[in-house]
């Protein structure tokens, strides 16, 4: 880590903070305040990504993210998990991803509705679309509509209920529910669904038009969000329209609850060989749990958290920028 800040020329973590906070940043707290049970190398890592951002003259969020990207890499143990896959960069490629304009609709898709992925989502919807021009959509699809209907009360979502017509195929929208006082706040504007199924969730993310979407890995990953999003992949391709598809997790080699998968010890390891199925990028450990990152050699965040984490930095450097702070 101290040789990739030696690269741009500075000497210490602690001259990496007091370069954010010349640029008016305080990464520490805004790190904190995303997943406030984050571990204290994640406030660092983003402390550290801010400053190689700042140091390579990155004056917009997209070129920020990839550069932040380079200090999370920095943190991961070398031979982990996270360091073979090269998680940090590729968390900085995904920020960047976000904040490009050819990326209309992002979706954190959960086995069921999750505090990672509102944690995630917030992030994103409070700072993304403070440095684009054409405002990204974030949703969130999980499985049970009462779970998803919870979450969206608890964080201000837009709650969308839906009903899907197995003999015709077709999607119905038959309730919609903002729970923000404003309905034209960035919380109110991330729409959260519930399936019952993975057919009904292929048809959420086509009435979205998603583009981008990330895994949860913890519950119901044979049953929900892996299905999906490869079945929603081949259906993409069918028709010649992009889509990329990211695994948040994996790696960890745990074995899944026999309700998932009832097969002994061949479930070993099984979410990480279905995210490698589907997935344009594969994260490692959990979506949620930092500690489960934090095993697979990278830092102490949930890879959903993470992404907005990314977004928001990413984007608060370009304000810095703008307001002539570096």
């Amino acid at each position: 880590m101290l040789s990739k800040l030696a690269e741009y020329g500075i000497g210490s973590i602690e001259e990496a903070e007091q370069i954010t906070k010349d640029a008016g940043l305080d990464v520490y707290h805004m790190i904190e305040n995303i997943q406030p049970i984050c571990f204290e190398n994640a406030k660092w890592a983003y402390t550290v990504g801010a400053a190689i951002a700042i140091k390579k003259g990155c004056r917009k969020a997209a070129d920020a993210a990839a550069a932040i990207g380079e200090g999370l890499q920095a943190f991961c143990i070398p031979g982990s998990v996270a360091d073979r896959r090269k998680v940090g960069l590729g968390h900085g490629n995904l920020g960047k991803m976000l904040l490009e304009e050819d990326t209309e609709c992002f979706a954190f898709l959960a086995g069921h509705e999750s505090f990672a992925a509102a944690e995630g989502a917030i992030g994103i919807a409070s700072k993304a679309n403070k440095v684009r021009q054409k405002p990204l959509r974030v949703i969130l699809n999980g499985l049970g509509k009462d779970a998803a209907q919870i979450i969206s009360r608890i964080n201000g979502f837009t709650y969308v209920e839906t009903e899907y017509d197995y003999f015709t195929g077709e999607l119905k929208e038959v309730f919609r529910k903002c729970y923000s006082k404003d309905p034209e706040s960035p919380r109110a504007k991330v729409n959260c669904y519930g399936a019952n199924d993975v057919q009904e969730g292929v048809a959420i993310l086509w009435k979205e038009n998603v583009d981008v979407s990330i895994t949860g890995n913890s519950t119901n990953p044979t049953r929900f969000q892996h299905p999906v999003a490869g079945t929603y992949k081949k259906e993409r391709l069918e028709a010649g329209k992009k889509y990329f598809s990211v695994a948040s997790g994996g790696g960890t080699g745990r074995t899944l609850h026999p309700d998932n998968m009832a097969a002994g010890p061949a479930s070993y390891g099984m979410t990480d060989t279905m995210g490698r199925m589907h997935s344009d990028a594969q994260f490692a450990g959990s979506s949620s749990v930092p500690a489960h990152v934090e095993m697979m050699g990278l830092i102490g965040a949930g890879n959903n958290p993470m992404v907005g984490m990314t977004v928001s930095v990413a984007v608060s450097i370009e304000e810095a920028a703008t307001a002539g702070k570096f």
